[in-house]
């Protein structure tokens, strides 16, 4: 009869520990650190005192993706790319969005609200989807990413600029805006030399 229930006991330790196992391989995909900011927000922020930055925080939490995104996939373009406006523009989005990311920071900080700790789900995608492709189909995928992932921002930026409740999260996006739009002139300047090649 013990050695049944100790047998039983071991079989039953042996299921925890596998599921367990289990479950940590999955957990990245369930822990998108992006997730994670949006939950802590949602959590932090429910209060009458701070209703208003619940919805205004995604603002923050998404700038803060693209900052990553941005400066990730510059560092890339300038160590894979041989072509010199690939590399430069690498170069210009890892210098100006390492300085937007810090200013997203320190408004974040100053509102309590949690920014992605990590690289997302999204930035890693995005990484790897380029970090597949090389030479001239690299530059072109480098160049294209650069002009929809800065339209996309400054439709993002222009809502915010427009509808935030918070003055302060008002004023950064309006005033983010004319950084963004040169970032877009200069990626659409890259994409029809790269739209040339070959």
């Amino acid at each position: 009869m013990k050695k049944t229930s100790l047998f039983s006991k071991t079989l039953l330790s042996a299921a925890v520990v596998a599921l367990t196992l289990g479950s940590c391989k999955n957990e990245p995909k369930a822990e998108d650190p992006k997730e994670v900011a949006e939950e802590a927000n949602e959590e932090n922020l429910d209060t009458e005192a701070t209703d208003s930055l619940e919805d205004d925080s995604q603002y923050l939490v998404d700038a803060a993706e693209v900052d990553m995104k941005e400066i990730e996939l510059g560092k890339l373009a300038q160590t894979k790319s041989t072509n010199a406006d690939v590399k430069a523009l690498g170069k210009m989005m890892v210098d100006a969005h390492t300085k937007a990311a810090a200013d997203v920071k320190a408004l974040a900080d100053k509102k309590g609200i949690t920014l992605p700790a990590a690289a997302t789900d999204k930035v890693q995608d995005s990484y790897k989807d380029l970090n597949d492709k090389a030479g001239v189909d690299f530059d072109k995928a480098y160049a294209d990413k650069m002009v929809e992932g800065h339209e996309k921002m400054i439709d993002k930026m222009q809502k915010a600029s427009e509808k935030a409740k918070d003055p302060d999260i008002k004023a950064w996006a309006a005033a983010s805006l004319p950084e963004l739009n040169k970032h877009l002139e200069h990626s659409k300047m890259v994409k029809t030399k790269t739209d040339a090649l070959r």
